[in-house]
């Protein structure tokens, strides 16, 4: 472990079941990595494990040689206890592990399977580390937190950390305690060529969460792309997986929606959660329609620059307790609405999901929040009429689109930008939105159409006079404007971002298009954040230089809606790619190398791992792939 730094990801194995997650080591084991341990919530509860075999004694490390998934939340890990075997060659007793994690309860089961013609006794051992350590704390590299509470009783162990508590129990076990860790102790003997099977047990309750579980099937099926790249059907059926295992509800609702991430992110983002169900439309508009439902609730409804939330405005993140981010400024309230782009993605999925059939009447129900959000929108517009935004407490995000580091928004040369901040991809957002409102009225024969394409006609000829950019890469959209209303010329993947929203005419779309699928833009493995030519490109950069697979599946879908099939293949071939590298499962971002320059992308290595809008891109290729053949 590498003290005050956050953890890497890209080596480690995740088990999860929002909000509840297990991660190790590739052998199973729990305590070598930083990131290692059993969280529920914002807390770790477990930091180590560590599985011990003997005759007499527990002394003996098994020699774990594979592991297999089930699904997100079911993995097996597989090893030989060559100390018991007999002396031919080939290996005749294996330890099984499987690990379940489910809302607030991780279960491990320990098969031995002996072929042996004679009995095996043996001693098997685990000795599991309780820890008390916040999300944050792991995340910032922090040492662990001071040991828990702990009564024995019997086979099981009450474990209390303030308001939350735990209870491991191990039927049939011995259990002891021996300094910090709590040790299960089974004497077995195992019936010749037989198998004998444990378990323990952790349950986990802590009634400070905001986010809950869901105990409801997700019912979904991997739709068939007949005669497609095999890669595809493969990243879906993992990408279905992964979305299932990140659904969450809030306290006393059924509605659900998709957590952000693992491991940071379990909870509800308005981007991020927007998105990723607007990608995830084809499979299932019922997730549309609750994700909506759920930022409904939490719209702005008073002006406080503190929390950034205003009336009308969707949320950007909701968590347990203030969110402060060591060395770097950042101290977030536990409601945060300093976001620029999810109002208008919120009206632009309620649309869209509208049609794709989501019940009229629960359509009509959403209107009052629709309205909100529109005037929100056009209210925010600033002086010269682009939505833009600024921190005003000084500890907020200093950059608020999706692209939210502090040095995503650069010029050429490499130097910051100054704010406030007006977005271009938010502009085309917002057009969007307007132009998509006014059917979504007209559709259900309801006033004020009107004042909406008049509005969205007026913001497009505004972007067209001042966000074009002229430079050695080309024409086209700059990544913002900033504070004193110039282009910020750098070549970005936002620009793709306005592909399909109609605030481009199809000759503008055709030239950004082909600057994004050239060698500077596209890696080969999906879309860079900036381009190659630009000063502050560097491919392990967060925002400047890497490929995001949402933000590729965003410009390739926005292709594919302009008429541009042949530009999305490319980084649909890309993505198809990336998801074969990363064994299907796709991380948050991965680095911008080209293809013609390395065999497989290399890892971020501290990018979750399941993402929701990374999974829900598999749908987009899908989409693509199925559509134009």
């Amino acid at each position: 472990m590498t003290a005050g730094l956050q953890p890497f990801l890209s080596d480690a194995v995740v088990a999860l079941r929002a909000p509840t997650q297990v991660w190790s080591r590739a052998d199973g084991e729990l305590g070598s990595g930083a990131i290692d341990g059993v969280f529920h919530g914002d807390t770790r509860f477990v930091r180590a494990t560590r599985v011990r075999y003997g005759t007499d004694a527990a002394t003996h490390a098994p020699e774990w040689i594979s592991r297999s998934a089930d699904a997100a939340s079911d993995l097996r890990f597989e090893a030989l206890l060559r100390r018991l075997d007999d002396r031919t060659p080939d290996p005749k007793i294996r330890l099984t592990r499987r690990r379940i994690v489910a809302d607030g309860r991780v279960t491990e089961e320990f098969t031995l399977v002996s072929h042996l013609d004679e009995r095996v006794p043996l001693v098997l051992e685990v000795a599991v580390t309780p820890d008390a350590t916040s999300m944050q704390d792991v995340k910032s590299g922090a040492a662990p937190a001071a040991a828990v509470d702990r009564a024995l009783a019997g086979d099981a162990v009450e474990i209390a950390a303030g308001d939350a508590s735990m209870r491991l129990s191990a039927p049939g076990a011995e259990v002891a305690a021996s300094d910090d860790d709590i040790v299960l102790t089974w004497h077995l003997e195992c019936p010749p060529r037989a198998r004998i099977t444990v378990s323990w047990r952790l349950d986990i309750d802590d009634p400070s969460l905001v986010v809950r579980g869901t105990s409801r099937a997700a019912g979904w099926a991997v739709p068939e792309a007949p005669g497609a790249d095999p890669r595809l059907h493969r990243w879906l059926r993992q990408a279905l997986d992964d979305l299932d295992a990140l659904r969450l509800t809030l306290p006393g609702s059924a509605d659900e929606f998709f957590a952000a991430g693992a491991p940071w992110f379990f909870t509800l983002f308005g981007r991020d959660s927007l998105w990723a169900a607007r990608l995830f439309l084809p499979v299932d508009r019922g997730m549309a329609a609750s994700t909506l439902r759920v930022l409904g609730r939490l719209q702005g409804s008073t002006a406080d620059p503190e929390t950034a939330e205003e009336p009308g405005k969707i949320a950007h993140e909701l968590r347990a307790g203030t969110l402060t981010m060591p060395g770097e400024g950042i101290s977030l309230p536990p409601l945060y609405y300093g976001t620029v782009d999810a109002t208008p993605l919120w009206v632009t999925l309620l649309a869209e999901a509208h049609a794709a059939g989501m019940p009229v009447a629960e359509v009509r129900d959403l209107l009052p929040t629709m309205h909100d959000a529109l005037d929100w929108m056009i209210a925010a517009a600033n002086a010269d009429g682009f939505l833009d935004y600024v921190d005003e407490t000084g500890h907020g995000l200093s950059n608020q689109g999706w692209k939210d580091s502090g040095d995503s928004i650069q010029w050429r040369d490499g130097s910051l930008a100054a704010g406030p901040i007006a977005l271009s991809e938010v502009q085309g957002y917002a057009y969007e939105a307007a132009v998509k409102a006014a059917d979504l009225l007209d559709a259900l024969e309801e006033d004020g159409a009107e004042r909406l394409r008049a509005w969205a006609a007026e913001l497009r000829t505004r972007f067209r006079d001042r966000f074009w950019v002229e430079t050695p890469e080309g024409r086209y959209p700059a990544i913002a404007l900033d504070r004193d209303g110039r282009a910020v010329d750098t070549l970005t993947s936002n620009a793709g971002h306005l592909l399909g929203t109609g605030i481009l005419n199809p000759d503008e779309e055709r030239a950004v298009a082909d600057l994004l699928v050239g060698a500077s833009m596209s890696s080969g493995f999906g879309l860079r954040t900036m381009s190659t030519d630009a000063g502050g490109y560097w491919p392990l950069s967060y925002h400047g230089g890497s490929v995001w697979a949402h933000d590729t599946a965003i410009v390739a879908r926005g292709m594919a809606e302009a008429g541009l099939h042949r530009h999305a293949a490319v980084l649909v071939d890309g993505m198809l790619a990336a998801a074969e590298a990363f064994g299907y499962r796709m991380p948050e971002l991965h680095a911008g190398d080209a293809a013609s320059d390395v065999t497989v992308p290399a890892p971020y290595p501290a990018a979750c791992r399941p993402q929701a809008w990374s999974a829900a891109a598999a749908v987009v290729c899908h989409e693509i792939v199925t559509r134009t053949g």
